[in-house]
């Protein structure tokens, strides 16, 4: 029978997106790893694979299509021998249905209309998902199969109808297990609507500018942070002088391999070591405890058109400065392109958000969750200070500000994480130690 080619979630936080690009027309035929359609997610553009065989019967999502949700039907596979007249009913094209009118209620579809569908998404004891693709799904329903017991060999360990017919019909039949609930998404504190809003500037000249995904999943994520965890800060001022002139010799040993050290890349050096002197910073909160990481794993902002990115530096506490410099560029250049994929901007304990190459004194960020801390990091400005045997002299001074989560770290101990990145970025040497 007919299979729905649902919209995938292409990130564990994803919950919609926007149908970029069909890379197939209704008729063409795929094969499993076939390229399907260019999706949009609030991060990044990526391609979307096809899981089954069969025909493109018909495609339920033009592209172009904006709030798509997850597992919403986009087109309609046909398997050999069946045709375009096989499609019970189409379901909706538009991703959202329209408001009914008042006063009367939506009729549901006769059962004989609706169009066949695979069952709901298995999930792992554990509450993790079982990637399957839907044929496989209904497939395995069919022949009482328990998919959590079924090895997938499709893309990414995605289960498909062979496996599913290659495994034994006469394993016990097991009840399905209901998918974990998915949490509501976290929204922004209520406010005056939209239309309350635009009427207190009738008559004033303003053009509406419509939020994309990126803008609204930043909107929810940090109004949940700023409302949910319990931030303190400490503050800092740093003496780049030493750094700078030894930055200046490294980079021109680095000439001849391309590689230009910046201040940026000390520091996110001097955050990956500091986080190791003081292991007990590592950590991100969970829920109902906290996760204390081994490696030192640093996600550093990047500011693109509309948004910001935090790509993670995996390891940074074993990297060379030349190696995470390198890295971080290479980073940095694809999520300006939205071509980081999940798992390089997702995970880390800690962040960098680095304002100085913007003239900004000093300001104050938002820790992102589930990190513990993040460091604000502003210019470096010359400064009349006094020296070590007394005297007045002039020193490169760079002003920090830690926004630290106290659920996960105390004042003390966040004191002593900011101390050894002080120590760290005064006396850049020991860092190559």
């Amino acid at each position: 029978m007919p299979t729905e080619i649902l919209m995938p979630a292409l990130s564990p936080t994803m919950e919609e997106g926007t149908l970029a690009k069909w890379l197939v027309k209704e008729g063409d035929t795929v094969s499993s790893g076939d390229l399907l359609a260019e999706i949009e997610t609030d991060k990044a553009t990526m391609e979307f694979e096809a899981v089954d065989e069969g025909t493109i019967g018909k495609i339920l999502i033009p592209e172009g299509t904006e709030s798509v949700k997850v597992n919403t039907a986009i087109a309609v596979l046909l398997e050999d021998g069946e045709s375009a007249g096989d499609i019970a009913a189409t379901p909706a094209k538009a991703p959202e249905a329209a408001p009914a009118a008042a006063g009367n209620e939506v009729a549901a579809p006769a059962a004989s209309e609706a169009p066949a569908s695979a069952p709901a998404a298995p999930a792992k004891a554990d509450g993790g998902r079982i990637f399957a693709s839907p044929l496989a799904r209904r497939t395995a329903a069919q022949k009482g199969l328990d998919l959590t017991q079924i090895a997938g060999s499709g893309p990414h360990g995605r289960i498909v109808k062979a496996d599913v017919e290659g495994a034994s019909a006469t394993a016990p039949a097991i009840a399905p297990v209901q998918p974990a609930a998915v949490p509501a998404p976290a929204t922004a504190p209520a406010g005056p609507s939209a239309d309350a809003v635009a009427k207190m500037y009738e008559g004033r000249d303003y053009e509406e500018v419509k939020l994309d995904g990126m803008r609204k999943i930043i909107a929810a994520r940090l109004s949940e942070a700023k409302q949910t965890i319990p931030h303190f800060y400490l503050r800092r001022d740093i003496k780049l002088d030493a750094l700078l002139k030894f930055r200046s010799q490294l980079n021109k040993q680095l000439e001849g391999r391309g590689v230009k050290l910046s201040v940026n890349d000390f520091i996110i050096k001097a955050v990956a070591n500091a986080l190791q002197q003081v292991p007990e910073c590592n950590a991100v909160w969970a829920g109902d405890r906290v996760l204390q990481l081994k490696p030192s794993d640093v996600a550093v902002a990047v500011a693109i058109e509309g948004g910001l990115f935090t790509p993670v530096l995996q390891d940074a506490d074993t990297k060379s400065l030349s190696a995470l410099s390198t890295e971080m560029k290479d980073l940095a250049g694809r999520a300006r392109e939205r071509k980081l994929a999940p798992h390089e901007y997702q995970g880390g304990t800690f962040a960098v958000s680095n304002l100085g190459m913007f003239g900004i004194d000093n300001f104050d960020a938002i820790v992102n969750p589930p990190h513990a801390g993040i460091l604000a990091v502003g210019t470096g400005i010359k400064k009349p200070v006094v020296g070590e045997d007394g005297e007045l002299t002039v020193a490169t001074v760079m002003s920090v500000t830690m926004s630290v989560d106290h659920r996960v770290i105390d004042g003390a101990l966040g004191a002593q994480l900011l101390q050894a990145i002080v120590e760290n970025l005064e006396n850049p040497m020991v860092m190559l130690a």
